[in-house]
């Protein structure tokens, strides 16, 4: 369950990170993106 919810916001973090890229907010999108990464599949494996 945990696995699922840490996708999910991995995903939403993601998209919100292209998002501000895209608003030329160029340093909190690749923060946004790395922090997803993070959370993501990989933070996953770290957290559990």
């Amino acid at each position: 369950m945990w696995d699922f919810i840490l996708w999910i916001a991995a995903v939403i973090l993601v998209v919100f990170g292209v998002i501000r890229i895209f608003q030329k907010q160029i340093l909190w999108g690749v923060v946004l993106i790395v922090i997803g990464l993070l959370v993501g599949p990989g933070g996953v494996s770290l957290l559990t």
